[in-house]
């Protein structure tokens, strides 16, 4: 077997959405980075192994402009101009080549982190063997981070962690047990079943339990082209040593289920046949590492402000029946309300005793409530970008412990802020961004929708601020930026409407597909921007076919006093619309 050595400056381990979101915000800041998978793909419980559409603050599209921007939005809008099929397998590719495109990140498939060298501490090196080349790897990093869902290096580090549901009394959540146990959220299969256009029989496996109406009167199963989330199951295993023994039984449920539905009456399933099942199950829980500080129910359902905030979630707490699909007297899940979008505090990000640990997804430092909101993958997404772009801050300062990046917060949230994150209560106060000493005007303003407002710190509408430039004429209208003596410029980013209200997650769930649009309406496609000093064209952007929400463009300085911005066309029949322009 082949033995080698790599060194980077940040080693991630995990290539769910939150793994990839954080390795590719490290590599855009200059951090030599690796992202170790154990998969062959790339996404996760997104990628074709499961097939589980993005979930996130948006709840399904029902709470507006709550979408996941920054990298995470780059990938779902990418793959939906690319993918409107809502194939994962060509969704694993877009990531795949996502991942590649970024000339800092080395990516490893195929690969396990099976164990770590840790002292005095802090991880020193982690041991990987990629299947696929029988080669044995050793990756030695100044930072780690843990976004693998089970956590198993985190937890052979000595990383504090926990497993199970903790008492009402640990953190006084109204919601949690009397008791503490070992109870967690389980696993979950995902199918897909198809019309064939004529009767098709379907005899289950001897092994699949039978399931009668009365079984299943609180799990809905009359949708039945795409499985259920409820198809689960926990109980006395343990997600983490018994999880083959877990697959086997969601294979029993599963038929069982299927078996319901073609040979029982009322379900009208005659000419359905299953088409796909899931290679390996959705895992909801397992560790749930130690931070700082634990997010808790109470601050969720409060939204705590967290002077910390670096990421934001909105997801109610979807805490699910320990007994999964046995548990035939209670709901599948329990939800309990979120007030509003809520910070995630940094403290929550990295290990509490081990320094050089950061932590990513769901292992992040929560209580098994709270988690029932921060496990989805939009809100894994950007808490992955968050943690990525606090490594990339580490290594900068030359700090030697996660923790010490909390003492560079603010240039933490305006970094994320920048990079067209979101923070709730945070605004752009960068003294850098030369846009927010300009005057700005335009054509014509639609009242509550002015000029003005793509420089007043907030890159989406929030309640009843609008937080965007819309004009009265449509694409005959233009934005400038004005100054009084001319000033160079370096950089221009601009971030368009791309209509977080809706959702933009492929899905094999027929009613989800078919309540989304193609592509964001209003997202401008092709456009220009001018550079005049002195009344004079010194530079001009020609941009057509656009896909993002977020445009930078860098170049050799140029000395301007007037930047003209004209929207020629968008995705749709809709107006454009211009949250945000930052000058640098």
């Amino acid at each position: 077997m082949n033995s080698v050595k790599k060194e980077y400056d940040f080693v991630v381990i995990g290539g769910g959405l939150s793994g990839m979101c954080c390795a590719i915000a490290a590599a855009r800041r200059g951090v030599k980075t690796a992202l170790l998978q154990d998969r062959s793909v790339l996404g996760g419980n997104a990628s074709s192994e499961v097939r589980m559409h993005v979930c996130g603050a948006d709840r399904h599209g029902f709470v507006p402009n709550a979408r996941e921007t920054g990298i995470i939005e780059e990938l779902l809008l990418t793959n939906r101009f690319y993918n409107p099929q809502h194939s994962f397998s060509v969704q694993d590719a877009i990531f795949y080549d996502f991942v590649k495109n970024e000339k800092n990140l080395d990516l490893y498939l195929n690969t396990r982190a099976i164990s770590c060298r840790a002292e005095n501490n802090r991880i020193l090196s982690v041991t990987a063997y990629q299947s696929s080349s029988e080669t044995q790897l050793e990756f030695f990093a100044r930072f780690f981070a843990d976004n693998s869902g089970d956590g198993a290096i985190a937890a052979q580090s000595g990383a504090k962690y926990v497993y199970g549901r903790e008492s009402k009394a640990a953190y006084g959540e109204p919601h949690a047990p009397e008791e503490a146990d070992e109870n967690v959220m389980g696993n979950t299969i995902m199918f897909t079943a198809k019309d064939t256009g004529a009767p098709v029989p379907f005899k289950k496996p001897a092994r699949a339990y039978d399931f009668s109406e009365d079984d299943l009167r609180r799990r809905d199963h009359q949708q039945i082209s795409s499985g259920y989330w409820w198809l689960e199951v926990s109980g006395n295993l343990n997600t983490i040593t018994q999880n083959d023994e877990i697959y086997d039984e969601l294979l029993n449920v599963l038929f069982g289920v299927w078996d319901h539905i073609k040979n029982k009456p009322g379900h009208n399933a005659e000419n359905y046949a299953l088409d796909w099942i899931g290679s390996i199950a959705a895992k909801r829980e397992s560790r749930r590492f130690i931070g700082d500080y634990v997010l808790k129910e109470t601050d969720l359902a409060e939204a705590v402000a967290f002077p910390d905030a670096v990421a934001y979630g909105g997801w109610t707490m979807d805490v699910h029946v320990p007994n999964g699909v046995f548990a035939f007297d209670q709901p599948a899940t329990t939800y309990y309300p979120v007030k509003s979008m809520y910070g995630i505090p940094y403290r929550s990000l990295y290990s509490v005793n081990i320094e050089n640990l950061f932590l990513g997804g769901r292992l992040i430092s929560a209580s098994h409530i709270a988690f029932g909101s921060t496990r989805v993958m939009g809100t894994c997404a950007v808490i992955g970008q968050a943690v990525g772009t606090a490594a990339a801050i580490a290594l900068e300062n030359g700090f030697s412990s996660a923790r010490e990046a909390g003492a560079k917060i603010d240039v933490l949230q305006q970094t994320l802020l920048k990079n067209d994150c979101y923070i709730p209560g945070v605004k752009n106060t960068d003294e850098t961004d030369l846009a927010r000493r300009a005057n700005v005007s335009a054509t014509s303003e639609k009242q509550g929708c002015e000029a003005a407002n793509v420089i007043n710190g907030v890159a989406r509408s929030v309640g009843d601020d609008a937080n965007y430039y819309e004009g009265e004429n449509g694409l005959n209208d233009a934005l400038f930026l004005c100054w009084d003596s001319p000033v160079a410029v370096k950089e221009f980013s601009v971030a368009f409407d791309s209509d977080l209200s809706k959702e933009l997650t492929i899905t094999i769930s027929d009613e989800i597909r078919n309540r989304q649009q193609r592509f964001p309406k209003r997202l401008a496609k092709d456009f220009t921007v001018a550079f005049f000093c002195r009344d004079t064209l010194v530079k001009e952007i020609d941009v057509t076919n656009n896909l993002l929400r977020r445009r930078v463009f860098t170049f050799a300085p140029v000395a301007a006093d007037k930047i003209a911005l004209r929207v020629r066309s968008t995705h749709g029949n809709e107006p454009p619309r211009v949250f945000e322009v930052r000058v640098y």
